[in-house]
Parts: structure tokens; sequence; C-alpha cells
């Protein structure tokens, strides 16, 4: 049976773009230390001589326990794998974020991963007026230039299987989500996540509800930004109060919010992660995580910065699904006892179709 989601996406909000006029904080460079990269094992094939990988965060910083923080490790294992040094700039607002990319490329850098959609634009930017200079953006395939690699995920795919697991586990029959701010990366885990909802509603004769996101409208619940405040929580709030009794906040570290409304609120509400395994890499909340949508950053950006290091760079987009396991969902873990016992079958049989286009899972923000 086939089911898709809807309609025209909600334009993404990339008019946020960063003025090359904000300062640049300090950026780093690190060899050889416990934690980082290990610069002691040779390389399997020889590195390109010279060859210094870096790195630009967005506002949700290398220590966000999700996308920033995954992206950054991914360089630190290639930089290790290819005996190499690398250089890393952490923007903590907006407006640095074209500074950072111009530090780094005054630094020497020879490839710069920029991490997330609003960097697009200083990207794009950057590598036109430095053609010497290759770039990898994640999240954002809207650069054709043959300097740029893009790393994209449809991770709608993923978030498919998250939502049908939340249905499943409801007990009020009211999941929710909400987001960071209205981009397609974010939206694209919100549009699955509903579907598969209204999948599992097909396949059970159920009726649970999505609050916090409509997928006809594309409107839904976003706190402005990706930081982890009153917003955030209030957000939460307003969904806890609505019956949800599982939450999917959609932006690094705004779930760390959702978390304090949860154990607030004194009720029985499990939360589903995004891009991380949360149940593994957050600091606090743990027990309270159904599962995770799991976006690959992590082994994506190490392969491609490897090869680029051994000298086969290209600019052909790598997008991240089921089937190359760029995009998945994490182990029940705590909540294993607590699912139904059949759920992990129906879910494989899910991925399995959507893999063999049985079952169609498209977003309005699906890559192309």
């Amino acid at each position: 049976m086939k089911k898709s989601l809807s309609m025209l996406a909600t334009a993404a909000a990339a008019t946020l773009l960063l003025a090359a006029c904000g300062q640049a904080p300090e950026t780093s460079t690190t060899s050889a230390s416990p934690g980082a990269s290990e610069t002691t094992d040779a390389p399997d094939t020889a590195t390109v001589d010279g060859f210094l990988p870096c790195i630009v965060s967005d506002a949700g910083g290398f220590d966000d326990k999700s996308f920033n923080q995954s992206s950054f490790e991914g360089l630190q294992e290639a930089a290790a794998t290819l005996g190499v040094d690398f250089k890393q700039a952490q923007s903590d607002t907006e407006d640095q974020y074209a500074g950072n990319i111009s530090s780094l490329i005054d630094q020497g850098c020879s490839l710069v991963t920029t991490v997330g959609f609003a960097l697009a634009d200083a990207t794009k930017a950057a590598a036109e007026a430095n053609t010497d200079v290759d770039f990898v953006m994640l999240d954002d395939s809207s650069i054709e230039l043959p300097n740029v690699k893009p790393i994209i995920y449809d991770t709608a795919q993923a978030a498919f299987l998250a939502g049908y697991a939340a249905a499943s586990y409801s007990q009020t029959g009211v999941v929710g989500t909400f987001g960071g701010m209205q981009f397609p990366t974010v939206t694209i885990f919100m549009d699955g996540f509903a579907d598969g909802v209204a999948y599992y509603n097909e396949k059970k004769s159920a009726d649970v509800k999505v609050v916090g996101w409509d997928v006809d409208k594309q409107t839904g619940s976003f706190t402005g930004g990706f930081e982890a405040n009153d917003t955030a929580k209030q957000l939460a709030n307003t969904l806890i109060t609505q019956n949800a009794d599982v939450l999917l906040p959609v932006g690094g570290p705004i779930f760390i919010s959702a978390i304090e409304a949860i154990k607030d609120s004194g009720k029985d509400i499990a939360m589903i992660g995004v891009d991380a395994d949360l149940f593994e890499t957050a600091d606090s909340g743990t027990e309270l995580f159904l599962t995770s949508i799991l976006k690959q950053m992590k082994s994506g950006v190490n392969d491609v910065v490897t090869q680029a290091g051994q000298g086969q760079f290209d600019a052909t987009p790598y997008v991240g699904t089921l089937e190359n396991d760029g995009v998945g969902i994490a182990p029940f873990h705590d909540f294993e006892d607590k699912v139904d016992p059949g759920l992990q079958s129906e879910l494989e049989a899910i991925k399995a179709g959507i893999i063999d286009g049985s079952i169609e899972v498209v977003s309005p923000s699906s890559p192309k």
C-alpha cells in the first residue's frame, strides 16, 4: 500500500543569511589528543600533501549532542585516518557563519565542511570566491558548483518508521512534534513522522492524532531557533497539555527543553530523538527516549573527507537512505519491554517496503 505526504513545502527560511561582517570566534587546530583526532596511525592510502580539513558549526555548536557533534566526530575520524591535523570554528550566532568560513580559508584549509542548511548562502559565496578550496555542505543540495559536495539525507524514510512506532506505543492516542525553524531539513522529519502515524492508523484502523504539525497545510509549531530555552520548553508544554504522550523535538538542543517540560509535568511521556541516538549521547533524560531518528552524519563526513584527503573529491551528492544505511532508527533501549512484541517485525517489513518502493514515503522536502 502506498502512502504519500502532501503538497508543497512552505518555503524554508533561507533568507536568514548570514553577513560576512560578523566577527568570527577563535578557530583552533587540533592534532592527536585523547578524545579528538589521533594522528599516529599511518593512512591506508597516500594522503594529499598539505591536506587540511576544517569544519564550521551552525549556531547549535559542536557540543549539541546531535547534528554538529556527530559531524565533527566524523571529521576527527577522517583526520585520524589520513594522519593530518584539522581546524574547527564554532558559530555561536548566525552572523558568524561567513566570517568563520573566511577565517578557515585564510588559515590554509583545503576542504571546509559546513554544517547545516543555514550556512548554504555563506558556503556558496565562499566557494565561488575560492575555487581552489573544496567544500562539503551538510543538509543542503542547492549549490551546484564543482568544488561543493552536498551530503543530504532522506530522513522522511526513517521518521516514517519512528512515527509508526510512536503511534503503536501511545496510550493517549496523541503524539506531538515541534521544530526549531521551518527549514526543509527540519520539516522533513515532521513530515515522515506524521505520515508514519497515518500509515499506522490505516493498517490498524486506529485514530492516533498528531499535534504540532499539519502535513497538508505544512504549518506547525517552531521555536524560532535551535537553542534550548524557555520558548522550546513552552512549546513542549503546549503539546503535553494537548495530551501527547510521545514528543519529537526537531532541532538540535531543543530536545533538552522538552526533557525539562516532561519532568516538570510528572506525566509518563516518551521522547524521540533526532540525528544521533540520544539515549547514548544525551547528558540526562536518556530514560525518556523511545528511539531516535538517525542521520549518519559521522560516517558520511568521515567517508567524504577521507576520500577528499586521498585525492578523490567530487561534487556528486551523497544521499543517505534506508537502503544505504544513511538513515535509520535507534534501538528501543529501555523501552524494549514496553513496546508491542510485534512492533520490531512490523518495522522491518515497513523498512523493506520503503526500500523496494511498495511503501512510498515522499516529503516535499525530500532530496530530489
